[in-house]
């Protein structure tokens, strides 16, 4: 292999902040730069602080209501949003918001004078395509898709490159008019942290679990969306062995929630708020009982920890858990019966827990942000490298 010349330039990653999942992969990408990419400058925005309070709010907040009290509602307009034709009313009527709401890009980029653009979220996305479309945007831009399947929101003209979590998907996309040449599997970003082998002794005893016994991890999401305090209390009653890691996002309800409940079981009830050392809380549990979010359900395969998933969001996360599913690295709990069942079932078969920890090594990608920023730097548009 020739030895590369040094990039050195600037790379803007531009997110979103409605979910935790979009800001989590930009910022793996800027740190898999600091830490590979010494001459390569990676600038963080949240797109979200760019715009009115008003568009702020019904991109983040009520999204997450949403999802919470009308996930049905959600998933009929993910789909319908999916089959919708570019040049539709609709379509016509959310770039007219868009771009009302989007003023400060042009100061944010005149700011940074980005070589490279990178969108973890097609808001993004779609706004560049529009700047570009109209000459008033001459630089790369690339897009990271941050689910295991793709929603006709992410494919816009004039994109330089797309980078996909597998190579079915890399397929769907180019079915879907992205050139073939332009997508690079690449998997979804995660931080360098999930890349080592951490030790699972020193992991368990930072958070006060016992190494030798089997711990499930709940998890929430960044946002704490669900009631993950009324699964654990009913996992609990079944009694073993086991201990649970609760984590509860930013949701400081649930948090209380846990904690009382902890009371009740000592020992055995670890309640956790936001983390970001998440990687640590994976490497102390055999088994996670999460939502089927891209970043977590990537960040689990880096660790090699089979899933059980809970409540999937209808639409991305519906479409992210048949990935697992169909792959061997997951089940589905379809309620909390059923969830009981199957904690019971594979905490008594860890030959079959461990068949799924090695598939999801294998299909795991710990390495897929500094693939990307390489992707980035080393490639012409169009995806041919040179």
């Amino acid at each position: 292999m020739t030895k590369r010349s040094v990039k050195t330039g600037r790379i803007a990653v531009f997110s979103v902040s409605a979910g935790s999942g979009h800001v989590r992969a930009a910022l793996a990408l800027k740190a898999a730069a600091d830490l590979w990419y010494p001459g390569v400058e990676v600038v963080h925005v949240d797109l979200m602080e760019l715009v009115p309070r008003l568009f702020r709010t019904i991109y983040t907040e009520t999204y997450i209501k949403m999802i919470e009290q009308h996930p049905a509602l959600w998933g009929y307009l993910y789909d319908k949003t999916d089959r919708d034709k570019i040049d539709s009313s609709l379509s016509r009527l959310r770039c007219a918001i868009e771009n009302l709401s989007t003023r400060k890009l042009k100061n944010a980029l005149d700011d940074i004078a980005p070589d490279h653009v990178i969108c973890t979220h097609f808001l993004p996305a779609q706004l560049f395509s529009r700047r570009i479309r109209k000459g008033k945007f001459l630089k790369p831009v690339w897009v990271q898709v941050t689910d295991f399947d793709v929603h006709a929101l992410w494919l816009q003209r004039g994109m330089s490159g797309y980078f996909a979590a597998h190579d079915e998907l890399a397929w769907r996309m180019s079915e879907r008019g992205i050139p073939a040449e332009s997508i690079h599997v690449t998997g979804i970003p995660v931080m360098p942290a999930f890349s080592g082998r951490l030790s699972r002794t020193e992991c368990s005893r930072e958070l006060g679990l016992d190494p030798a016994r089997k711990t499930l991890l709940m998890m929430s999401g960044g946002s704490g969306v669900g009631d993950g305090a009324r699964l654990a209390e009913r996992l609990l009653e079944m009694g073993g062995e086991f201990q649970i890691v609760a984590l509860s996002g930013r949701n400081e309800k649930q948090l209380k929630k846990l904690h009382l409940l902890a009371l009740k079981y000592p020992g055995r009830l670890f309640p956790t708020g936001f983390t970001d050392t998440i990687e640590r809380a994976m490497a102390a549990s055999d088994l996670a009982i999460t939502k089927p979010g891209g970043l977590t359900s990537s960040e689990c395969l880096a660790m090699g920890l089979p899933m059980i998933i809970v409540s999937p969001i209808p639409g991305q996360e519906d479409r992210n858990a048949n990935f697992l599913l169909e792959h061997g690295v997951a089940t589905k709990a379809c309620d909390a019966n059923a969830l009981e069942w199957r904690v019971n079932l594979l905490l008594n078969k860890p030959e079959q827990l461990d068949i799924m920890s090695k598939k999801a090594r294998i299909l795991g990608k710990s390495d897929a942000a500094r693939r990307v920023i390489d992707s980035v730097l080393y490639a012409t548009p169009g995806g041919v490298k040179p």
